[in-house]
Formats: C-alpha cells, structure tokens, sequence
C-alpha cells in the first residue's frame, strides 16, 4: 500500500493521460487530452467557487476566432468537450488557442508525483483496462471521483494536498476483475 500526498490536478491529468491512451490516442498525444481534461475541470470548479470568474464575451470570441483559423476541432472525453487542432505531431488538446506541449505536461506529472509515478500510472492503466473503450470513455470520470485524494470541500479544499491511496487502486482492479 502506497500513500501519496498530491493535488486532485496531477491525479485527474494522469488518470485523463491513461484514459486518452486506452482511447486509442498515442503518448504524446494522451498527454495533452489528460492536461486539457484537468484544467477544464478545474475552470469549471474554479467558476463554481467564485475563485475565477468568466471571461467576457469579447475575450471568448478572440479564443473562438483564434481556434477557427487554426483550424480546430473538438474531441470528447471524460465529460468534457476538448478543444484540439492536428499538428504535424499528431493531436494537441488547446488551452486558449495554443497547442498544449506534451513535454511540460510529462515534466508536470514527474515533479508532482516524483518516484511513484511508475506505479501509479501502472495500476491506473491495469484499472483502465478492466473497461472496453466505450465502458471507460462513459465512467472515467465517476471512476477519478472515487480514487481522487479527499481534501475539504468548498473553498477550503482548493489547491490542497490530499492523499492518494493506491490501495484503492487495487481494490477497483480486483472489484472490475471480478465482476
């Protein structure tokens, strides 16, 4: 049993990178739908909270004329409509109009989940696997919602450090194995 003190951020952008990754999306590509994911959901929390407030119509129609020109679309995953343009590379997940970086996505999860995270994104993609493709698209994010750290709720949870508990992990694997 591993205990990990962690953000909810890293944990739903690795779990997101894992799901993206079984979708059929490769690596680098994983990586910026998982980043996307995260900050969707954190703006959507953010906005709840009253931390962060819309942007206004004219900010929002820059973004959407910015993605129109370069030739955007949208790929849904885990409850969430991903703004994405097709680069040379393959599939870049936006954040505003820009093409998130693989790379800085990779270096985030490293710094966050630092020597655990081999084994944690080992036993998210065995739990990962335990679902076909449309199984895990439709309950991913009920899935991140069980195994995410408890922090307080409200206000006072955001941006703190709960802990992850890979024993959850294991005990989802062994409940989906035996089902």
């Amino acid at each position: 049993m591993t205990q990990i003190k962690i953000n909810r951020a890293p944990v739903l952008t690795l779990w997101a990178t894992v799901v993206a990754g079984c979708l059929g999306y490769d690596d680098e590509e994983a990586l910026t739908l998982g980043r996307a994911v995260a900050g969707l959901t954190a703006q959507a929390k953010g906005r709840n909270l009253g931390i962060f407030t819309p942007s206004s119509d004219e900010a929002r129609d820059k973004v959407r004329k910015d993605r129109e020109e370069i030739g955007a679309g949208t790929v849904e995953m885990m409850d969430r409509i991903i703004p994405c343009v097709k680069t040379e590379d393959g599939i870049r997940a936006l954040s505003k109009a820009m093409p998130i970086d693989p790379a800085s996505v990779s270096k985030y999860l490293a710094g966050k989940f630092k020597e655990a995270l081999p084994e944690v994104e080992k036993k998210l993609v065995a739990l990962a696997e335990t679902f076909t493709p449309e199984e895990l698209n439709a309950e991913a994010m009920g899935v991140y919602m069980r195994l995410r750290p408890n922090v307080p709720k409200g206000i006072e949870g955001w941006g703190r450090a709960g802990l992850l508990d890979t024993s959850d992990i294991d005990a989802m694997i062994r409940e989906r194995s035996a089902a």
